[in-house]
């Protein structure tokens, strides 16, 4: 199937609404890029614009492993990788989402000043008609992501320029507490080998959406 090709956000707004308009259920839409193509800024962007409570924004970061879990793991330093995540978790989450949309659905939320989830931090309103989540590995086939696409309306794949976005990425993590070369390392070492494992799920995106 051709892709469908957005120019900037304002054209990404308008195919959301259409797409609630011509349906009579509810709609979930994935949005998936690189650590730091600008995800968290397009999805605030279409839930700002759009009436209020009609959509609901799902991070899969949510469903990060806790850092006890992680440490008795092994893998701390690999934080952010796919499989530091409980996938079947998120996909649990997702079929609820779209089986139950007469209930209210709790989910986790994630914060990065404490680089931890609170269960049960955000919900899904019965009723609501546009879901939305994003995360990194929305497309990938292994690890149990491979469960996501069949959950999801459409995925939206964010394209940036890649120096923007590592330059954007470091800042974050100075953000929250590291130093730049702290920030600079992690930008450069784990995420973008997280980037570029997401970098190969492009071509399985419904629409590519250009953010500079």
């Amino acid at each position: 199937m051709e892709k469908i090709l957005l120019k900037d956000i304002n054209e990404a707004l308008a195919r959301v609404k259409d797409l609630v308009d011509a349906s009579n259920k509810r709609i979930v839409i994935g949005i998936v890029g690189k650590p730091g193509a600008g995800k968290s800024t397009l999805t605030s962007h279409l839930i700002g614009n759009l009436p209020k409570d009609s959509a609901v924004l799902i991070p899969m970061d949510g469903y990060h492993l806790s850092n006890k879990q992680l440490s008795n793991l092994g893998i701390s330093d690999r934080k952010g990788a796919f499989d530091t995540f409980d996938s079947d978790g998120f996909v649990k989450l997702l079929r609820r989402v779209n089986k139950e949309a007469d209930k209210d659905i709790y989910f986790p939320v994630f914060y990065r000043e404490i680089e931890e989830s609170y269960a049960a931090d955000g919900v899904v309103p019965a009723n609501t008609k546009l879901v939305i989540t994003e995360g990194n590995y929305l497309l990938l086939d292994k690890g149990g992501w491979e469960a996501v696409r069949q959950e999801l309306d459409e995925v939206w794949y964010i394209e940036v320029d890649d120096n923007l976005r590592l330059d954007r990425l470091t800042k974050r993590h100075q953000s929250y507490g590291k130093n730049y070369d702290e920030a600079f390392a992690w930008a450069n070492g784990s995420d973008e080998r997280n980037a570029e494992l997401v970098a190969k799920t492009r071509d399985k995106a419904d629409v590519i959406i250009e953010i500079n």
